[in-house]
């Protein structure tokens, strides 16, 4: 990493710097309390509950609300882990830079690229699903042109500044939480009234859990097949974590945002799908397009489906939004390191990353020529890689938070300000289900190609280190301890 001024301290005292000099090495914190929440909130919404939840049904049945809540466990147990280290060291690379000071150069090289990768390939996927969604409304138009035109307009939005997309992040959440709850209060309207879901044929009721094959339909394997899409689900949420170099106070709005995780498990995905699946048994869902349409259209509005397109719009916006915004501070913070060009580490006058921005703009063009040539078949292989590169990168956030606490008792350094619940046990038990995740996608056919990617990528890292990973890029990351010393912690508690 370079010994130029230390990006830590800069970004800690940006807020208090001139536009003038910002310009050219610090982020701008302008993220406020507001922006990092409805992040929070609306990161667990997208594809993955309002297709991907589906196919988890069709795999386990009613037991992929338990499925679910596991799931939503073991993410929340990460995020704990990466706000323990964002408050800590609330930097600009996040979780890229707490793996190579914790666990070496190496791991955070690897951990870095490979959050980018994931973020690369997702967003390809989001924009290509964009312009289906555009077609639905504007069947004439060529889908290139919205996908060109989506492009250049949120990337111009991500070079104004970032409180320019704190904003749009947060109406484009507001959006997708408020489509949840209606679905929500309209499917328990149609359960406490007992009317008769529309394209149902057995009556609404809590009974449809148990009653079609009971909670475990396809037995303990089903479950099991379940987690694939279940951790695709959760994918992107550790963009929070990156927020905290540009938040505008991190030891506040961190911690609020990461709690929020058992609140969204619970509502977003096992109170929605479990009132879904009282609707309509579990093998009815999805077998006539979207299950959130047969929401819609159990409540008798025809114009279900306009609605839950409008809604899967902002969803697909949000998400190329976010995917635009991590994998550019991932490679601002790798540059910073040492382990990617100098360029993307320089800063607009708005305190943004502009190179890292053209970047993404650059890979999502060149995804518009490769999805004009392969098969729509090619997006199941897309998620399953997705998945891997995002256990991969939630399992090194829990390694360098390891690392991080043995350093800490064997240092003598002051307690965490957030320090993350039931320490040891509970870090342990979650990388080992991580793990249990990753040997998943190799156990079943249509995941296992997701395995010889990975690896393969993996190895491509490691050599790629090798060979172009010189001088400072080989030293561990400096992070300044931003923590206050144990004695203010306790005056400010009795306060």
């Amino acid at each position: 990493m370079q010994q130029a001024p230390s990006p830590t301290r800069n970004e800690s005292r940006a807020g208090q710097q001139t536009p003038a000099s910002a310009v050219g090495s610090v982020l701008n914190r302008g993220l406020n309390v507001r922006h990092i929440r409805f992040m929070a909130l609306g990161s667990a919404i997208g594809t993955g509950l309002f297709y991907g939840s589906a196919s988890a049904i069709q795999k386990a049945g009613p037991a992929v609300l338990l499925a679910y809540i596991i799931g939503g466990a073991a993410v929340f147990m990460v995020m704990r882990a990466l706000g323990e280290m964002a408050v800590r060291h609330p930097v600009s690379g996040s979780f890229g830079q707490y793996a190579s000071r914790y666990l070496g150069p190496l791991a955070g090289f690897v951990t870095g690229w490979t959050y980018v990768f994931e973020m690369a390939i997702v967003a390809i996927a989001d924009v290509t699903a964009f312009s289906i969604y555009m077609g639905f409304w504007f069947p004439q138009v060529d889908r290139w042109i919205w996908v060109l035109a989506i492009i250049c307009f949120l990337a111009a939005l991500n070079l104004l500044s970032v409180k320019v997309f704190g904003e749009l992040e947060f109406w484009f959440s507001l959006i997708k939480v408020a489509a949840i709850i209606a679905m929500i209060a309209g499917g328990a309207a149609i359960i406490a009234f007992g009317f008769q879901a529309g394209g149902s044929t057995v009556a609404p009721g809590l009974g449809n859990l148990v009653e079609h094959g009971g909670l475990f339909p396809n037995g303990f394997g089903g479950l099991l097949a379940s987690f694939a899409v279940v951790m695709f689900a959760f994918g992107g949420i550790e963009t929070l974590g990156i927020t905290a170099g540009e938040a505008a106070d991190p030891k506040k709005v961190i911690p609020k945002a990461v709690n929020t995780v058992p609140v969204r498990v619970l509502l977003f995905y096992v109170l929605t799908l479990g009132v879904l699946m009282s609707l309509f048994p579990w093998n009815e869902v999805g077998t006539n397009g979207s299950p959130f349409v047969q929401i819609f259209s159990g409540l008798g509005i025809p114009a279900a489906p306009h609605i839950l397109n409008a809604v899967v719009i902002t969803a697909a916006l949000s998400a190329i939004n976010s995917d635009i915004f991590g994998a550019g501070r991932i490679l601002f913070g790798l540059s910073r390191q040492g382990h990617a060009p100098a360029a993307f580490g320089k800063v607009s006058r708005h305190g943004v990353p502009w190179m890292t921005v053209v970047m993404m703009t650059a890979i999502l063009l060149v995804g518009v020529i490769l999805n004009a040539v392969i098969p729509e078949d090619v997006f199941l292989v897309i998620a399953s890689i997705a998945t891997f590169a995002t256990v991969w990168v939630w399992v090194m956030i829990l390694a360098s938070h390891v690392a991080m606490k043995r350093e800490i008792a064997r240092k003598g350094l002051p307690a965490s300000e957030f320090p993350s619940p039931w320490w040891p046990a509970a870090s342990v038990l979650t990388i080992a289900f991580m793990v249990l995740v990753i040997g998943v996608l190799g156990a079943f056919e249509d995941t296992r190609i997701a395995l010889y990617v990975g690896a393969a990528w993996l190895g491509l890292l490691v050599l790629g280190y090798r060979l172009w990973v010189k001088g400072d890029g080989r030293r561990r990351a400096h992070l300044d301890d931003e923590t206050s010393p144990l004695p203010v912690v306790e005056r400010a508690a009795r306060t």
